[in-house]
C-alpha cells in the first residue's frame, strides 16, 4: 500500500495535481453551500475522473483478487474462470457501455402519507409552519387508523446522528432552543453553521414546555426513546394546550437525536391526524411523559410519539400518534442530479465540522428507500425491482459520502471517501466475544464503502434493463493495529482499480483502507460482482459443480470426535465471554484433536438456516442473502470456542479476544446462503498455535458449505487471546 501511495503521488505530481487525501481533522470550510456545485471545487463536487495512478494501470482492466492471499489474476484468466463459475456470462468491453442518460435534475421529494395509530375521543389536526406557527383543530368522536408497529430490537434501533451528554434542559436551555441555538445547548456536533435557521423550538400559545427532566434514547415501551418533562397549560383551549406541549416535547427529542442534521433549509412539519383524550385537564402545571413510537429517516426524517399528562398520580390527558417531520423548503432538491452531481449542500457535517456530499438520509434510502434519492434520477427505474442496495438498519455500516474523485460512467481509477460512526452502544459490541469490534463489522464497513463507490459511479447502469444482485467474490484484508472503535468515526478510503463488463455480470476490483484518529487500522483488496438472475442460478461453487465432502466425512477410518457445547456455555452466562444474540452463530462444535490437514486440530460445525433468520431482512432489501462475512464470523467463533475449551486461555491473566494484527486473511466466495438452504456447515483446519508473552494466536484454514456445494474458502483465519499487560499492537 505504501508503494502504491508513492506511485500515486508521483503520477499526480506529474499531472500537476495535488495528492488527494482526507486529513484526520481537516479545517472547517467557510464557503457557501452553493460553492459545492462549482466544477472548480474538487472537494465538494464529483470531479473529472483522475488517471490510473499505480502499476495497476499496466494490468488489464479486469484483474481480480486471486484465491492466493497476495496475488491477483490477469484479466483474461479471471473473466474466463468466472465464466465457468457463473455460466451464461460473456465478455463485453467497458468502452461499449451505453452513455449515462441525460435525465432531469434533482427533484424535490414528494409528500408521503404517515401511518398513525390511536383509539378514539378527539381527532386533532395539527399544522405547523415556521411562518404561521402551530395551529390545532379538534373534532370529537372520529376514529383514526391503527399502526401495528412493533417495538425496536437492538438491530433496528434508530442510530442518532449526533451524540451529547445533555439529557436535561432547564428554562434557559429551552429559551436557547426557541432562538435556534441548538449547538449551544447540545454541543458542537450539532453545529450546521446557519443552514437550518427554521429548526427551532416552538413557543406555545395555549401550552408551554417549561423543563425537560430526562431524555432517554432507547427507553420506553417501544425502546425508541422517552422524554420526561414539565409544562404549563394556559388555556383557554385546553386540548390545544396539551397538543402544543406534546409538540414541543417531540421537537426537543428530534433535535437531541439530530434528526434535522441530514437536511438543509428544512423545517418542522406536523404529520397526519392524531388522537387526544382530555380526561380531566385544566389550566396549570402538568407533568408529561412522551414515548417515541416510531423514528426513521425515510421517507423523510420523522418521528411519532404518544404522550401522557399527569398531575400527581392522576392522568389528566393523553396524546397518541403525534407525528413530526423534517421537511425541506418547497422545491429544493434532496438528492443528486443526473450524473451524480450534487446540486447543493444537504446540511450534513461530520464530527470534525466538514461538509458531507451525502449523509445518513441518503444512505438509508440506498438501503430500503428510493434509490434515486440516494444516487440520482438514473436509478428511478429500479423502484420496486430487485436492485443492488446497501444493507439496512444495524447492518448498514456506511453513514456519509465525504468526497468522490471520479465521474459517473467512468468505471476505473476513482476514489471515494466515506465515514461510519461506531456508537459505543451498538449491538455488535454487546454481542461479540471480542474486546472490541468483531471481524464481521470490520469486513462489512470496508466492503460496503467500496461497493457504494462502484454503484454510485454506475456499475449497473451499463445494462439498466437488468436486475442485478451484488455479491462479494474474493478478498484479502489485514488488521494493521489494535484499536478500540467505540464512539469513533471510521474514515474509509476506497479505490476502484478496474471494471470488467460481461453479459449478465459486472466485475469490479477495489482496494480500501480504514482509519481512525488519523491512523490506518485496516486495509484490503476485494472483488465484487453484479450478477443477473441467470448468472446467479448457474453457480458451480468452488469445485466446478462437484461435491467435495468435509475432511471428517472423507476419512476411511472415522477418528474419535468430541463435542463443544457452545449453547450450554452461552446459556450459563458465566466464564469466558461468548458471542450472543444476533452474533450467536453456532451451538455445537465437533472436534478431532490432532486431526485435520495439518495434524493440529480439526473443527466442524453446522447451523440451521431458517427463512426468518434476522440477516435475511437486513441484507438485502428484496434480495435476501446471508452476508459472507457472517460465514467468516462463524468460523472465527468456532476457533474461539476451541481455544477456550482447549485451555489456551488458562495461561493468561484476564484474557480477552482481539483481532490479530498483521495476518492477511483471504477469502473466496462462489455461492451464497439463501433462506431456503436449510443448513450452513463449516470446517476448520488448525495449522498453528503461536505463544508470545501475554498472547496466544491461532491460525487456520476453513471451508463453508451449503447443502450439496462448497461455497467459501478461507485462508489464514486468525484469532488471538490477549492477557492483561500484553499491551496493544
Amino acid at each position: 500500500m505504501a508503494v502504491q501511495a508513492a506511485l500515486q503521488r508521483q503520477a499526480l505530481n506529474a499531472m500537476g495535481r495535488p495528492t488527494p487525501a482526507i486529513a484526520p481533522r481537516p479545517a472547517r470550510e467557510h464557503q457557501p453551500a452553493a460553492a459545492i456545485t462549482s466544477h472548480a471545487d474538487r472537494e465538494h463536487r464529483f470531479a473529472a475522473a483522475i488517471a490510473s495512478q499505480s502499476e495497476r494501470e499496466h494490468r488489464s482492466a479486469a484483474g481480480i483478487v486471486s484465491q492466493s492471499a497476495h496475488e491477483f489474476r490477469s484479466a483474461a484468466g479471471s473473466a474466463s474462470h468466472l465464466a465457468h463459475e457463473y455460466p451464461g456470462t460473456a465478455s463485453r468491453s467497458v468502452q461499449e457501455q451505453p452513455p449515462v442518460p441525460e435525465t432531469a435534475s434533482g427533484r424535490a421529494y414528494e409528500d408521503r402519507p404517515a401511518a398513525i395509530m390511536a383509539e378514539q375521543a378527539y381527532t386533532v389536526v395539527l399544522d405547523y409552519t415556521p411562518e404561521g406557527g402551530l395551529t390545532v383543530s379538534a373534532t370529537p368522536g372520529r376514529d383514526v387508523v391503527i399502526d401495528p408497529t412493533q417495538p425496536a430490537t437492538s438491530m433496528s434501533a434508530f442510530k442518532a446522528l449526533a451524540r451529547t451528554p445533555v439529557t436535561a434542559l432547564d428554562g434557559a436551555a429551552l429559551a436557547a432552543l426557541v432562538r435556534g441555538e441548538i449547538a449551544a445547548v447540545f454541543g458542537s456536533a450539532y453545529d450546521q453553521e446557519g443552514v437550518n435557521p427554521a429548526i427551532r423550538l416552538t413557543e406555545g400559545v395555549h401550552g408551554t414546555l417549561t423543563e425537560v427532566l430526562d431524555i432517554a434514547r432507547h427507553a420506553g415501551a417501544w425502546r425508541r426513546g422517552r422524554v420526561r418533562a414539565a409544562g404549563r397549560i394556559d388555556g383557554p383551549d385546553l386540548v390545544a394546550g396539551v397538543v402544543e406541549i406534546a409538540w414541543q416535547t417531540a421537537q426537543v427529542f428530534a433535535m437531541q437525536v439530530g434528526l434535522h442534521l441530514c437536511m438543509a433549509e428544512a423545517r418542522f412539519h406536523g404529520g397526519a391526524p392524531l388522537e387526544a383524550d382530555a380526561l380531566a385537564v385544566s389550566a396549570g402545571p402538568v407533568e408529561v411523559v412522551a414515548e417515541v413510537v416510531h423514528i426513521d429517516l425515510i421517507p423523510r426524517p420523522r418521528l411519532r410519539i404518544d404522550a401522557e399528562f399527569r398531575r400527581g398520580a392522576t392522568v389528566v390527558a393523553r396524546i397518541r400518534a403525534l407525528s413530526l417531520e423534517i421537511r425541506e423548503a418547497p422545491g429544493l432538491p434532496v438528492g443528486p442530479e443526473a450524473g451524480g452531481v450534487i446540486p447543493r449542500f444537504f446540511g450534513r457535517r461530520n464530527v470534525f465540522g466538514d461538509r458531507a456530499l451525502l449523509g445518513e438520509f441518503h444512505m438509508t434510502h440506498s438501503a430500503r428507500g428510493d434509490l434515486d434519492i440516494a444516487l440520482g434520477p438514473e436509478f428511478t427505474r429500479y423502484a420496486g425491482r430487485r436492485a443492488t442496495r446497501m444493507p439496512n438498519h444495524g447492518l448498514q455500516l456506511c453513514d456519509r459520502v465525504m468526497a468522490v474523485e471520479g465521474e459517473r460512467g467512468k468505471l476505473t481509477g476513482a476514489t471515494g471517501h466515506t465515514e461510519y460512526d461506531s456508537p459505543a452502544d451498538a449491538w455488535y459490541y454487546a454481542e461479540s466475544a471480542n474486546a472490541s469490534m468483531p471481524n464481521v463489522v470490520y469486513m462489512e464497513t470496508s466492503l460496503q464503502s467500496a461497493l457504494l463507490l462502484g454503484y454510485f459511479l454506475g456499475a449497473t447502469l451499463t445494462a439498466p434493463q437488468e436486475d442485478y444482485s451484488l455479491r462479494n467474490l474474493d478478498g484479502t484484508a489485514t488488521v494493521l493495529r489494535e484499536v478500540d472503535l467505540r464512539d469513533k468515526t471510521i474514515q474509509q478510503t476506497s479505490k476502484l482499480l478496474n471494471t470488467t463488463v460481461l453479459v449478465g455480470a459486472v466485475l469490479q476490483t477495489f482496494s480500501y483502507e480504514l482509519s481512525v484518529d488519523g491512523e490506518p487500522f485496516y486495509e484490503g483488496e476485494s472483488l465484487f460482482g453484479f450478477f443477473n438472475a441467470r448468472a446467479l442460478a448457474n453457480q458451480n461453487g468452488l469445485d466446478n459443480g462437484e461435491f467435495v465432502p468435509a475432511w471428517l466425512d472423507a476419512q476411511p477410518d472415522r477418528p474419535a470426535v468430541r463435542v463443544i457445547d457452545v449453547a450450554a456455555r452461552r446459556a450459563a452466562g458465566t466464564g469466558f465471554r461468548c458471542a450472543t444474540g444476533h452474533l450467536a452463530m453456532l451451538d455445537r462444535i465437533e472436534v478431532v484433536d490432532g486431526g485435520g490437514k495439518f495434524d493440529q486440530g480439526y473443527l466442524r460445525a453446522a447451523r440451521p438456516v431458517r427463512e426468518d433468520d434476522w440477516f435475511f431482512s437486513y441484507h438485502f432489501h428484496l434480495d435476501p442473502v446471508m452476508p459472507g462475512s457472517l460465514g467468516v464470523e462463524a468460523v472465527i467463533q468456532a476457533m474461539q470456542e476451541w481455544a477456550v475449551d482447549t485451555g489456551l486461555a488458562a495461561e493468561l491473566v484476564a484474557p480477552e479476544f482481539v483481532l490479530p494484527v498483521g495476518v492477511p486473511m483471504s477469502w473466496r466466495y462462489r455461492g451464497q446462503i439463501l433462506a431456503d438452504e436449510k443448513e450452513m456447515s463449516l470446517e476448520v483446519h488448525i495449522k498453528s498455535v503461536e505463544r508470545r508473552p501475554g498472547r496466544v494466536r491461532v491460525i487456520g484454514d476453513a471451508s463453508v458449505w451449503k447443502p450439496g456445494m462448497r461455497i467459501y474458502e478461507l485462508l489464514d483465519v486468525a484469532i488471538e487471546l490477549r492477557g492483561v499487560g500484553a499491551g496493544n499492537r
